[in-house]
């Protein structure tokens, strides 16, 4: 099949952003007088949005609502200024934009961190790439795993869902993209394992960002 289209998870896919993540939330844990996590650990805290990355993090007799605001405004206000203090694009992901970029193929970034946020980590570090449309978590949209930002992906692109490949690197992408009607492709440079792509239904892997190129 043609693919004409192809969405990017952000955090985990195009980005490692876990390290600036980890360090920011740490500096709220211990600010706050609780025991801070190693990176491996944020792997699986990562994924879901802010506020439930602040929630995981939390020892779980603090996991209340008040606790839970508190530590995410003081997150938000941290990572607003140390963000990109490590982050980075993976390895090889320039190449695979440029590759594409020579197909004509269109691009999207869809993510489950908060929208603004999203739009400034692909305008700064990707900023040599037009991406067709980028979109992050908004109130007004169910976040992934829901398929409707990925389908207002499509709506906006007037491409039909199964004309699109979806990359990411956790199960809540894999489910995104089979709700979507999208081919669902995990990514092994990423924070999640093989196993969990593919139980999660993964319809291929890739370990380098250039073989995305075999599926086209």
């Amino acid at each position: 099949m043609t693919y004409k289209a192809i969405i990017f998870d952000l955090d985990g896919t195009l980005l490692n952003t876990l390290e600036d993540l980890a360090d920011a939330v740490n500096r709220v844990l211990v600010g706050r007088g609780f025991p801070m996590h190693t990176l491996d650990e944020y792997r699986y805290f990562i994924g879901d949005g802010a506020a439930m990355l602040i929630t995981r993090a939390l020892p779980e007799a603090q996991q209340n609502d008040d606790t839970i605001r508190a530590c995410l405004e003081d997150f938000r206000q941290d990572y607003a200024r140390n963000w990109n203090v490590k982050t980075r694009p993976y390895d090889g992901i320039k190449e695979m934009l440029d590759a594409l970029t020579v197909r004509g193929l269109k691009i999207a970034v869809l993510s489950n961190k908060p929208h603004e946020p999203t739009k400034r980590c692909v305008v700064d570090l990707l900023p040599n790439w037009t991406f067709d449309v980028i979109l992050g978590q908004r109130d007004a949209v169910y976040r992934k795993p829901d398929p409707a930002g990925a389908l207002e992906v499509a709506e906006r692109l007037n491409i039909p869902p199964a004309d699109f490949l979806y990359l990411g690197d956790s199960a809540i992408d894999m489910k995104t993209a089979s709700a979507a009607g999208m081919f669902p492709v995990g990514v092994l440079w990423g924070f999640r394992s093989a196993e969990e792509l593919l139980e999660n239904g993964a319809r291929a892997l890739i370990k380098r960002p250039l073989e995305i190129l075999n599926l086209l």
